[in-house]
Formats: C-alpha cells, sequence, structure tokens
C-alpha cells in the first residue's frame, strides 16, 4: 500500500474542513492499523473505482459527527445524529473524496467514487478489510476525524 494514496485525501480533507467548519485541521501521525469497527462511532465509507480500487473510510466519533454538523449548521446544537445529521456528515465525505478524486485526476491516476454511505456500525460496513493506511486530523476543539484507505490495488 502506498502512503500517496492518502495524500489526495489528507489535503481534500483539510481545506474542506478549513471552508465549511472554520477550523484548520492539524494532522496527525500516518501509520497502518486494524481496521476495527467500534461502537458509538460513525464512519462514512465511498468506494473507489478506476485506477485505484478500494474504500476510503472516514471515521469519527458521534460527539466529533454532532459538533462538525453543528459547526456546518452555522452554529446551530445538534443534539442528535438525526437524517439531517447523516445527510451532512454524508456531503462532508462526498465532498473530500470529490476534490481528492480531482486532485488524483490531476496526477494522471483516474477513479471514480461511489455515494457516501453512513454506516453507524461495524455490521453494516460490508467489507472485511485487515488493515488501512490510516491518519488522523485533529480539530481544536472538536476532536479527531479519523481517515483510512483501503486500496486493493
Amino acid at each position: 500500500m502506498k502512503a500517496e494514496y492518502i495524500n489526495p485525501f489528507l489535503e481534500s480533507a483539510k481545506i474542506v474542513i478549513e471552508q465549511l467548519i472554520q477550523i484548520k485541521p492539524s494532522t496527525g501521525q500516518l501509520g497502518v492499523k486494524e481496521v476495527k469497527f467500534v461502537e458509538n462511532y460513525i464512519w462514512i465509507q465511498i468506494g473507489i473505482n478506476g485506477q485505484m480500487n478500494g474504500d476510503i473510510v472516514f471515521g469519527l466519533s458521534e460527539e466529533v459527527a454532532l459538533k462538525m454538523v453543528s459547526a456546518m449548521m452555522g452554529g446551530f446544537v445538534i443534539a442528535e445524529m438525526d437524517e439531517m445529521g447523516k445527510s451532512a456528515i454524508s456531503e462532508l465525505g462526498n465532498m473530500i473524496s470529490g476534490n481528492a478524486s480531482t486532485m488524483l485526476f490531476n496526477q494522471g491516476v483516474r477513479v471514480d467514487i461511489t455515494p457516501p454511505k453512513v454506516l453507524h456500525s461495524a455490521q453494516t460496513a460490508g467489507f472485511n478489510a485487515s488493515k488501512a493506511l490510516t491518519i488522523p486530523l485533529i480539530m481544536d476543539g472538536i476532536g479527531e476525524l479519523d481517515i483510512q484507505v483501503l486500496i486493493a490495488s
């Protein structure tokens, strides 16, 4: 698995988060880790097809997701992850992945992305990857967004 696969998603996530949430995230440590879906977490899964095949998965605790959605809604406090919240967090994943696919295209890598799936539990994930290239984005006052790239080829 190549580290350059994650860079467009990392750069895109920083840009989109800064635009939508008005916070400049810092980058955590790049690593490879076991894919473990934990409860009270929200996962945004987007499929990648083309010259790269696999999934990009954004993971964040429900608490972080609520803070991000609240910031996206102009500071209106969201207390529970309802359909509007899921739609907003899904769109965040879609915007990040869309920008990243454009960056990949500009590097000569052609990919298509699937619409995002918002997953609330490990059982609904629908894939059994064992390891992912991962990097957290740390947002002051909000928490972490974990970017995991599962690339088959």
